[in-house]
């Protein structure tokens, strides 16, 4: 229905008339003068409209949020695969040529630059390491920040794309206190840890990144569920690093190994049937580094 009347609401000019609302234009009017009240009128209507089938029904009018993970950060557009006008009606035959061959160029007009070549592999690297890694969208984006800034000074210039994206995400992984060591990356990416650290220690030097040191009471829950650990050990374990940090000799030590050697007394101390190199394994480090931070915490805090 185009018109619609408000009711109880009469025109001020003429006072006899009664306000209709035009539903297309959006304008307020006397149906009886013809005064126009006001111009335009707020949408009351939900907010949300539904395409056909083939536009996958979306009931957002909002489009993808921009992302600094997106090659184009998510603010370019393209042309839908729906062969159909404005009005819904399917195109014709020399029409729907016309728009697939606009559509293949629209397409490729996207990546005609360098940068938007280099962004899409990496970043398509990035989105395969997110799924692998199981890590957040905060360290994602952090990640893609600093690679962009990378890209900036020139420093991809001449190494591998896999290698510098693996290292900006250890980079955001540290910042952000993200419980991945250099071994899971490599790992999930397939590329040598060393080609990883190298290229981290480039980034750390040319961007000037200043990286939080690594608190080993965030890494007990991850070796606690890896090893089948209990959850009273895992309190106690926590409770062992908190002791350790205030007598200051948690310092210069290696979070990972002293997170899972915190983890081992409380296992003997509860009497939990696990072996040192079980926890070993899970935490990715050695049998020798377990006994080396065990005899040290056992020293510095009586145990």
């Amino acid at each position: 229905m185009v018109k619609k009347i408000i009711p109880k609401e009469k025109c001020p000019r003429c006072g006899k008339g009664i306000v209709v609302t035009d539903a297309n234009t959006g304008e307020n009017f006397c149906g009886k003068c013809g005064f126009v009240l006001t111009e335009k009128v707020a949408d009351s209507g939900p907010e949300w409209r539904s395409f056909s089938k083939e536009e996958h029904e979306s009931r957002s009018r909002a489009g993808v949020p921009t992302s600094l993970a997106m090659h184009d950060m998510g603010l370019a557009t393209i042309i839908g695969p729906a062969d159909r006008d404005a009005t819904g009606k399917p195109l014709s035959a020399s029409m729907r040529s016309t728009i697939e061959r606009l559509r293949t160029w629209d397409n490729r007009s996207q990546v005609h630059e360098p940068v938007d070549r280099n962004f899409r592999q990496a970043f398509s690297e990035l989105d395969r390491l997110k799924d692998k890694l199981v890590v957040g969208d905060a360290v994602i984006e952090k990640a893609a920040y600093i690679y962009r800034k990378a890209l900036e000074k020139g420093l991809v210039r001449g190494r591998s794309i896999s290698a510098l994206i693996a290292s900006a995400l250890y980079a955001a992984c540290r910042d952000t206190e993200t419980p991945r060591n250099l071994k899971d990356i490599g790992h999930a990416s397939n590329i040598k840890r060393k080609d990883i650290a190298r290229c981290y220690r480039l980034l750390l030097r040319e961007l000037n990144l200043k990286m939080p040191v690594v608190n080993p009471v965030n890494c007990v829950s991850r070796i606690a569920s890896l090893a089948n650990l209990s959850e009273k050990t895992k309190r106690e374990a926590t409770r062992i690093l908190r002791a350790a940090e205030e007598v200051k000799i948690s310092a210069g030590k290696d979070p990972m190994g002293l997170a899972a050697a915190a983890l081992y007394v409380a296992c003997v101390s509860n009497g939990e049937n696990k072996t040192q190199r079980d926890v070993a394994e899970a935490a990715g480090v050695t049998e020798v580094t377990i006994r080396n931070r065990y005899k040290g915490l056992k020293i510095a805090l009586n145990l």
